[in-house]
């Protein structure tokens, strides 16, 4: 089962209690944690960084996860993922078509891409892997239409073996419902922040482990 770490500096700052100047050096902090726990992936998601920012901080990254599984794909920016030589790309649903990118990166380059319905799914087989969501109820995505376990489940279906990851309010509780759906494992923002305060490092590092352990339990069906 594959566990995804979706970063966003600004919220993981706020939970802490931490200076805006800071968010960088805490999110460096989340990030080493989670891939010493055993975190596959880490999509760094910070859109309101400027290019040359945003691949120093992916570079960063890079150099923290460096000897562990962890892979590093930068969301939607393939000149930055290039650039700071990033595993991969995550795309959005409404990106450059992944068949377009498959193009221009070397072997090997990762690429990913969101999905909200079957028919976004069916589209994007060029892909190596797919993010389906919104899963769950979540606080910042109270606009738009669920999946619920029956439309995840359609776009696994869809898929056909290409890997799905479910994303969107998901947690330990609502993990058989990734498992009774048959997805490839979950992606997460939310669920990997420390609800206030506390080591960063410390919180992540359990949190991947009793995810990982939920997962794989769940997967196993024990």
């Amino acid at each position: 089962m594959i566990l995804c770490l979706v970063t966003d500096r600004r919220r993981l700052g706020l939970a802490v209690g931490a200076r805006p100047q800071d968010w960088i050096e805490v999110l460096q902090q989340q990030v080493a944690g989670a891939a010493k726990a055993g975190v596959d992936l880490i999509q760094v998601r910070e859109h309101d960084l400027d290019a040359g920012r945003l691949v120093d901080l992916v570079r960063s990254l890079i150099g923290l996860t460096a000897n562990t599984k962890a892979k590093v794909l930068v969301n939607d920016r393939v000149d930055v993922a290039l650039a700071a030589r990033a595993s991969g790309v995550h795309l959005k649903e409404a990106s450059m078509p992944p068949a377009e990118v498959r193009r221009i990166v070397p072997p090997g380059f990762l690429i990913g891409c969101s999905v909200h319905s079957v028919e976004a799914a069916v589209a994007r087989k060029a892909a190596d892997f797919l993010v389906a969501g919104t899963v769950m109820p979540t606080a910042s995505k109270s606009a738009v239409e669920y999946l619920g376990k029956d439309g995840l489940q359609r776009i696994v279906q869809v898929a056909a073996g290409q890997p799905v990851i479910g994303i969107g309010g998901l947690d330990i509780p609502s993990i058989p419902i990734l498992a009774a759906s048959c997805a490839a494992g979950m992606a997460a923002v939310g669920t990997l922040i420390p609800a206030a305060g506390g080591d960063v490092s410390e919180f992540v590092q359990k949190r991947v482990k009793d995810l990982r352990f939920a997962l794989e339990t769940a997967s196993s069906g024990t």
